[in-house]
C-alpha cells in the first residue's frame, strides 16, 4: 500500500478488491520490519496484545479502502471492497460476532469494507442481524451446497428486515466466499486411498474420472442455486427497492495439486457477477497465461454426475465439507493465537527496555 504496487494494480491489472484474515496479518506484522515503528508506540500505550493487532489491522483496512474507494464510486459500489475477519474465537459465539463486527465496522468507518463472518451454523444469525444493521458481510468458509443456501437465506432475511426500516438499500453490499481447492485436496486424497486398496478395475475407472473435478463441480453446482435463490419474486421486489444480489466469491483458488493446471480454479469458474479472490502467484499467472470465456455455466449435468459418482463410491461429501469447515476455523485460530503471543512478547520487550532506560 505505501510502495504504490497496490495502486499500480488496481491501475493497471484491474485489481478490484482486497481481503485479509489472521494468517496474512501473522505473516505481514510477525515477520516483515514494516510495523516495528507502530509496535513500541501502542505497546507503551499499554494496550493489551488484541487490542494492539486491532489498532494495525484496522489502520490497514482504513488505508486499503482509501486506496479502492476511487473502484468503489466508479462501480456504484459493487467494487472496490477491503475485508477483515472478526476474531476466529467467536466462530462458535453469534452474540460475540456481532458485538465484534459492529465495533470493527465503527471503527474502520469506510463504506468499502465488509467484515468476514464463518459459515457457521452459530454464524447464521450474526449474518442476517448485521445485515439487518446496514453492515456489509463478507460470509466466509462456505464449502457444501447446503451451507450456502442457509447463508444466502440469512442474507436475504437480513435486507428484508433492512427493508422495513430504510426506504433505499442500495448502500448494502455481500459476498458469499465458498472455498474451491481445499476441497478437491481432501476429497482427492480420499480418492487415492480408495484405489490403494485394489478397487474393482470399474470403480478404479470411476474414481479416477473424478479426481480433481469435484471442487469445481460442486462450485457450478453453487453457482446453480445462486441463480435459483436470486431470482424468487421475494429477492425481485427487494432488488426493486436497490437491494444487491449478495454475489458469489470463489475462495483458495490457487492450485494446491502441481499436476493441475495452475489457474484452474480461475479458468473453471468465470461467470456473471462472481469474484474470484486469488493468491498474488496466481494472480500472476492469469494475467500471464490466464484464458477467459464464461465457463461457469457450462456442463452442469456433468457437474451432477461427478457429484453422484462421488456418492456412489462410498465418498461422504457431507463428512468431508463439514470437516473442512473445522479445520479452517482451527487454520485461523493458531495463526492468531501465535501473533498475539508474539505482540505480547513485543509489548513485554518495549516496556523492559523503558524500564532500563
Amino acid at each position: 500500500m505505501t510502495s504504490g504496487e497496490l495502486q499500480r494494480l488496481i491501475d493497471e491489472d484491474g485489481l478490484s478488491g482486497m481481503t485479509s484474515n489472521p494468517a496474512i496479518f501473522e505473516k505481514a506484522i510477525v515477520e516483515t520490519t514494516d510495523y516495528n515503528n507502530a509496535l513500541p508506540k501502542l505497546s507503551h500505550a499499554g494496550l493489551e496484545p488484541k487490542a494492539i493487532y486491532e489498532k494495525l489491522a484496522v489502520e490497514d483496512i482504513r488505508l486499503a479502502a482509501s486506496i479502492f474507494e476511487p473502484v468503489y464510486r466508479q462501480t456504484n459500489g459493487d467494487d472496490g471492497y477491503v475485508s477483515m475477519e472478526v476474531s476466529p474465537h467467536l466462530a462458535c459465539d453469534t452474540r460475540g460476532t456481532i458485538q465484534e463486527a459492529r465495533r470493527l465496522w465503527d471503527a474502520i468507518n469506510r463504506p468499502n469494507v465488509m467484515i468476514k463472518v464463518p459459515a457457521t451454523a452459530e454464524g447464521m444469525g450474526a449474518i442476517e442481524e448485521l445485515t439487518a444493521l446496514g453492515i456489509n458481510v463478507n460470509v466466509t468458509l462456505i464449502f457444501s451446497l447446503d451451507v450456502y443456501q442457509d447463508v444466502a437465506e440469512a442474507y436475504i432475511r437480513g435486507m428484508k428486515r433492512l427493508s422495513q426500516e430504510r426506504s433505499e438499500l442500495s448502500g448494502v453490499q455481500s459476498v458469499a466466499s465458498f472455498f474451491v481447492s481445499r476441497i478437491d485436496t481432501v476429497v482427492d486424497k480420499a480418492i487415492d486411498q480408495e484405489l490403494s486398496a485394489a478397487p474393482s478395475q470399474k470403480k478404479a475407472a470411476a474414481l479416477k474420472s473424478i479426481r480433481g473435478k469435484t471442487a469445481i463441480a460442486n462450485a457450478k453446482l453453487a453457482y446453480e442455486r445462486w441463480e435459483k435463490i436470486f431470482s424468487s419474486g421475494l429477492w425481485r421486489k427487494l432488488q426493486s427497492r436497490g437491494a444487491k444480489t449478495q454475489r458469489l466469491l470463489w475462495a483458495s483458488t490457487g492450485t494446491k495439486d502441481p499436476n493441475y493446471r495452475d489457474v484452474l480454479y480461475v479458468e473453471s469458474l468465470i461467470g456473471p457477477q462472481t469474484i474470484n479472490t486469488m493468491p498474488p502467484a496466481t494472480f500472476k499467472a492469469f494475467k500471464d497465461h490466464g484464458q477467459v470465456s464464461p465457463t461457469l455455466t457450462e456442463n452442469i449435468d456433468q457437474a451432477r454426475a461427478t457429484m453422484n459418482v462421488l456418492q456412489t463410491m462410498g465418498i461422504s461429501f457431507k463428512v468431508v465439507t463439514d470437516q473442512l469447515l473445522v479445520d479452517a476455523v482451527e487454520k485461523f485460530l493458531k495463526p492468531f493465537d501465535s501473533l498475539l503471543a508474539k505482540l505480547s512478547d513485543r509489548a513485554e520487550l518495549a516496556r523492559a527496555q523503558d524500564t532500563s532506560e
